[in-house]
């Protein structure tokens, strides 16, 4: 509910401030005292685009604030999922520089116009002649439908698993395009990792085989030294052991002359024991190593495959080629997990969609039936506003695809005339016949759908007497539940307000200056009277006007 809206500096409007109520708030005023600016000023608040035209003074911006009670409204989950502070008490601010420079504030937090728009649809209804945007939008039809036929919970139940399926299908394809593009790549890797874990590698593997093929490659030189050293340590006639056993014989003999002798007799009996060992050894590395060719092959094939797969991969150790294979297994694991899940998404799609189209089939069968009944009321509200031979059809036809509303299409078909031809609404129903149409609709789910704060700007255009008497009836049982703003030019509508506001104007010295005041019950009285007959009002005027406001 707006319960107040400040306008600074707008058009032909300086500064002024209006609280409006509950129930029927009527505007009325003089042609051109600017009651539609009022409109466009709250316009302003609901995200529609404005330049410096605007400006009454053009070099101050202008300000158009409005204060809304809002706790009737389930907005909290909006205002947190846009970041926005929550208060059962709103304010909506919009200012305009002279420089052009547009603003827009939630409770003093800056907003887009696209946020301030979504907003203000849950707020503000505004009708005006030409303005038929809900009535031919195919949404609000369907809600219509839904409102009428009771279809609240249902509706909130498929909704609730069609979040889910959504939810279930973006997930799907998200994993599907991935593995699709990492099937692209699976084969390669599939080769690349069979190819590490075929050639079984070690870590410590690579040091070893490089020593024992240096070893085996030097296996003759070994032998021919070996063989050498120990012939002539040990083997030969002249052999070193041989000639040291003569020296150690003739010092023998003469080592009890001289300390040093007898030192010199034990060093040699040492050196002749190692060299002994050491010719025992060369014996032993000569007899046991042998010429192994298919042994040094095996491991230069080894080291061959060891030093392919490091340049292949681009790395120098076995200990990256393993790190390699390991990132290698888990790209493929991931793929298979991916595979599985897909596959589990789409079994839960499955479920799903199943339930979605149950729960729709019940839908559609409840909006057809609402669908009559809809038809039979709009046409008899519409007989008492002068449109005795209007038709009108909600036809409803299947839809190949879930949607958030079920697997219904919705269309009105209408036609105005006796024996006239339904046609699409969008295009057969003129201005004024939209109007009471859709006056007449938003009577009927008045009390089962949630609406905003309805406007209506003169849409009781080209309507008088009893017409205008019934067309006050509807407006006023609307405004039983909701708040409505009506600016009228109808005596009989005006004299249904709860809350009467008159727009007028006074000239400066250089300009027009808008205003507006709540008139008490006898300025009521004189208001409606001169609608009746023009200013002054004259006495019969004055006395049709009380009867009005009495009825």
């Amino acid at each position: 509910m707006i319960i107040s809206l400040e306008i600074q500096n707008y058009a032909i409007i300086e500064e002024l401030h209006v609280n409006l109520d509950k129930g029927l708030n009527i505007i009325t005023g003089e042609t051109g005292a600017g009651k539609s600016i009022l409109l466009g000023a709250l316009g302003l608040i609901m995200g529609k685009r404005a330049d410096t035209k605007v400006l009454y003074h053009q070099d101050r911006k202008c300000i158009v604030e409005a204060r809304f009670d809002v706790k009737s409204y389930d907005l909290k989950g909006y205002f947190e999922a846009n970041d926005l502070d929550y208060e059962t008490e709103l304010i909506i601010r919009r200012e305009i520089s002279p420089a052009g420079k547009s603003r827009a504030f939630v409770n003093d937090t800056p907003v887009t116009l696209s946020i301030l728009q979504e907003l203000t649809k849950s707020l503000v209804d505004m009708h005006q002649q030409f303005d038929t945007l809900d009535i031919h939008s195919a949404k609000w039809q369907m809600e219509v439908l839904d409102s009428l036929g009771g279809n609240a919970k249902l509706l909130a139940s498929y909704q609730t698993e069609y979040k889910e399926y959504k939810a279930a299908e973006k997930r799907l394809k998200s994993l599907e395009e991935a593995a699709a593009n990492a099937l692209k790549e699976l084969d390669y890797i599939t080769f690349q990792f069979t190819e590490l874990d075929e050639a079984a590698l070690e870590y410590d593997e690579q040091e070893s085989k490089e020593q024992l093929l240096n070893r085996l490659a030097g296996t003759e030189d070994i032998q021919r030294v070996a063989s050498s050293a120990h012939f002539a340590i040990d083997e030969s006639e002249q052999s070193i052991v041989n000639q040291l056993q003569s020296i150690s014989q003739d010092l023998d003999n003469i080592k009890e002359l001289d300390p040093k002798l007898s030192e010199s007799y034990e060093r040699v009996l040492s050196s002749l024991e190692e060299l002994r060992d050491v010719a025992a050894v060369l014996q032993d590395v000569n007899e046991s190593v042998e010429h192994d060719p298919n042994l040094a092959q095996e491991t230069q094939d080894r080291l061959d495959l060891i030093y392919r797969l490091q340049k292949k991969h681009q790395v120098l150790t076995i200990e990256e080629l393993l790190t390699i294979q390991t990132d290698l297994h888990t790209k493929i694991s991931s793929q298979q997990k991916m595979d599985g899940e897909i596959n589990e998404i789409a079994s839960k799609m499955h479920t799903l969609e199943k339930s979605l189209k149950a729960t729709a089939a019940k839908l559609s069968t409840k909006r057809k039936k609402t669908a009559k009944s809809f038809a039979k009321d709009v046409e008899n509200s519409l007989a008492t506003l002068s449109m005795e031979h209007a038709k009108i059809e909600a036809r409803l036809s299947d839809s190949d695809q879930l949607t958030s509303t079920g697997l219904d299409k919705v269309e009105y078909y209408f036609s105005a005339n006796k024996g006239g031809t339904l046609g699409a609404l969008k295009n057969v129903a003129s201005g004024g016949e939209i109007s009471r149409l859709t006056l007449v609709i938003k009577s009927l789910v008045a009390s089962s759908m949630a609406l905003p704060t309805l406007i209506f700007d003169e849409i009781d255009t080209g309507v008088s007497g009893e017409v205008a008497n019934r067309m006050a009836e509807i407006i006023s049982k609307l405004a039983e539940k909701h708040q409505v703003m009506s600016i009228t030019h109808s005596p009989q509508i005006a004299a249904k307000a709860n809350h009467h506001y008159f727009v007028y104007k006074h000239e400066t010295d250089t300009r027009t200056i808008t205003n507006i005041k709540l008139l008490t019950a006898d300025d009521r009285i004189i208001e409606i009277a001169k609608m009746l007959s023009g200013n002054p009002p004259s006495e019969a005027a004055v006395a049709n006007a009380k009867e009005l406001i009495g009825k």
